[in-house]
């Protein structure tokens, strides 16, 4: 049979299907100029559908990855992308139609791929140890060639992961050459196992720690300082039995507590601090730091639920709540193990970065996707990128145009320059033309408009994370901060 999507809302206009794989050499300049010292290539991953879903209701979390490269070269800029080929998306090619079921549950698959991996491979792209891993928290990291994005296979970090999963949001210390890794149920669905690990400069992991979870739940995100980790457990939590109804991988559950466990970088799971408070959640952290016997996490917090596509265990309805950029502190010596909470932006905003040198570190400024200024009200309106200023709390804000969207900023580390001196790096959806642009914006004077700007005669449709890798990072396998 012919391959037809659904005629939702999910597969309509921007959001279609594109199932395209593309080169493009020279991307053309249509403003400003690219700045010669751009040497490297932002690497970044999103879903795209295979095939259509076999559910009706599809999340746009779901669907195969599509890995995307931009590469920079004495003022030159070319764009690739490709499907990341893992055991899934080879499966369902080989049969020429989806065999995976609703969003993480293998009991609402086809009975051909019972015991296959349902990984996805759709959500980031990190360069570390001479290798480029495409990330989906649902599994374990896949290898893809840093020059072509053809796929290479599964990589456990030579047996030394026995999680069966692991982040899509590592931490990359650039001062240590160290990439910090978590898994969460991390011996199969529904376990309260948490895993962390650390990886050197050579991709070797040299530290490990175990513990258990309050509950089966999500953890898409942690934070790190130069001395801890922060681990949230926000309550949306997994529960076998609902699973094997059909059922949806997480429900949210007001009425349980959200948890924090801080835990030194490279100390046992027995050196664990538990901090608690009131049922939000969070996708993404913008950093943490140390102050004293402090350690304050800014955090884009709902208080809520963050995803309507997860429904309340009870069957109470979703109540929209806005990510508002939030600093949680936690006190290291005293008793008390709830937190305090101090709101940083009145403004909606979601994707957090900062300068990477200062990941983990006290900083200045952040950068995100954030509300318009020329939205209307009751619109959340994410068209703009913005870089929020901790020390005056200033916004300053770029807005790519009417009926535009963009997505996540990467930063480009400009070494020895002080914190903020770079660039941005933004993919922007231009969504009356069907096609994308490629912005680089000078991250110390936002404001002022792209730097120079790239157009792509198609359409990015989505991705969420990626990275900047500099040229000689490529190369030598280590970054310079």
């Amino acid at each position: 049979m012919a391959a037809a999507f659904p005629d939702i809302p999910l597969y309509r206009g921007w959001g279609a299907p594109l199932r395209v794989e593309s080169d493009i050499r020279d991307l053309e300049l249509v403003q400003g100029e690219v700045p010669s010292e751009l040497s490297g290539t932002l690497y970044r991953c999103g879903p795209d559908r295979q095939y259509p879903p076999m559910v009706k209701d599809d999340i746009f979390i779901d669907g195969e990855g599509m890995a995307h490269m931009f590469r920079f070269q004495n003022g030159h800029v070319d764009y690739r992308s490709r499907w990341v080929r893992n055991e899934r998306f080879v499966l369902q090619e080989r049969a020429r139609r989806s065999l995976f079921g609703r969003y993480r549950n293998r009991y609402t698959n086809d009975p051909s791929v019972a015991g296959k991996s349902m990984g996805t491979a759709n959500t980031n792209a990190v360069w570390h140890g001479r290798k480029l891993l495409i990330l989906k928290e649902d599994s374990l990291p896949v290898e893809v060639d840093p020059h072509t994005l053809e796929t290479r296979g599964d990589w456990n970090f030579s047996g030394a992961v026995k999680a069966v999963s692991l982040t899509a949001h590592p931490k990359l210390d650039l001062h240590r050459n160290e990439l910090l890794m978590f898994s969460y149920q991390a011996r199969g669905d529904c376990t309260r196992d948490f895993a962390f690990y650390i990886a050197d400069a050579d991709g070797k992991i040299v530290h490990e720690a175990w513990f258990e979870m309050p509950y089966p739940g999500m953890v898409h995100d942690f934070a790190v300082t130069d001395t801890h980790i922060i681990a949230p457990f926000f309550p949306l939590i997994t529960d076998m039995a609902v699973l094997k109804q059909g059922g949806p991988f997480y429900q949210w559950h007001p009425d349980k507590q959200s948890h924090f466990a801080v835990l030194p970088r490279r100390g046992p799971a027995s050196e664990i601090r538990w901090f608690h408070g009131p049922a939000v959640s969070a996708g993404h952290m913008m950093n943490a730091f140390n102050e004293g016997s402090q350690l304050h996490l800014d955090v884009c917090l709902y208080q809520g639920n963050c995803f309507d596509f997860f429904p309340s265990f009870d069957g109470s309805p979703f109540k929209p709540a806005p990510p508002l950029l939030t600093r949680l502190t936690f006190d290291l010596t005293g008793k008390y193990d709830g937190y305090e909470a101090k709101l940083l932006l009145q403004s909606p905003c979601e994707m957090p970065k900062c300068d990477d040198r200062y990941t983990g570190k006290p900083y200045r400024y952040g950068y995100a996707i954030c509300r318009s200024p020329t939205a209307r009200a009751g619109e959340m309106g994410f068209g703009a990128i913005g870089r929020i200023d901790h020390r005056t709390g200033a916004l300053t804000t770029w807005t790519p145009g009417e009926n535009c969207g963009v997505h996540e900023p990467n930063f480009v580390v400009r070494p020895g320059a002080p914190e903020g001196e770079g660039y941005l790096l933004v993919i922007v959806n231009r969504f009356a033309e069907n096609r994308s642009d490629l912005a680089v914006l000078d991250a110390a004077r936002l404001g002022d408009g792209p730097v120079a700007l790239l157009k792509l005669p198609i359409r990015v449709r989505s991705t969420f994370h990626g990275m900047w890798v500099p040229e000689r990072a490529l190369a030598t396998g280590t970054y310079t901060a």
